[in-house]
């Protein structure tokens, strides 16, 4: 599996609200420039993810887009699927029934299949975030936070 730009994008906006006081509101032209997206693009990932339940967003001066629950409780295969991102590592493969190996390197793709789902639904945004922090902190960078 990769992770393509969709998924990178949705990942680093995902972040970047986490960010905010309180997981208040920052608008897409603000998360664009932090983070070095294109604002057009971002939106429409942005809306895929409000659609998902994952963002919602706030109308007004001081609105914008925000998290809709805790970093903690959105996983990474969850937003890598609200922007339809497949975590399927080969396309579907039908073995002959004559071929025993077909068979056993089919049901080893399975396993590691599940085995990959089960990981990417068990990281959090939060987890994300720490991970972003000790490595800009080994890095010696300054937590300027720019994923």
């Amino acid at each position: 599996m990769k992770l393509t730009t969709r998924g990178h994008y949705s990942v680093k906006a995902l972040l970047d609200l986490s960010l905010q006081p309180g997981y208040g509101p920052a608008s897409v032209k603000a998360i664009a420039q932090r983070q070095d997206l294109p604002a057009p693009y971002l939106e429409k990932l942005l809306i895929e993810m409000r659609r998902a339940g994952l963002v919602k967003s706030i109308r007004g001066v001081q609105g914008g887009y925000q998290l809709a629950r805790s970093p903690a409780r959105i996983s990474l295969g969850q937003i890598l699927e609200a922007v339809g991102e497949s975590v399927d590592p080969l396309p579907d493969h039908a073995p002959r029934a004559a071929q025993a190996e077909d068979w056993v390197t089919l049901s080893l793709w399975k396993r590691l299949h599940q085995k990959l789902k089960e990981a990417l639904y068990s990281i959090s945004l939060e987890d994300l975030y720490y991970d972003a922090r000790s490595w800009q902190a080994a890095q010696g960078e300054e937590i300027n936070f720019i994923v």
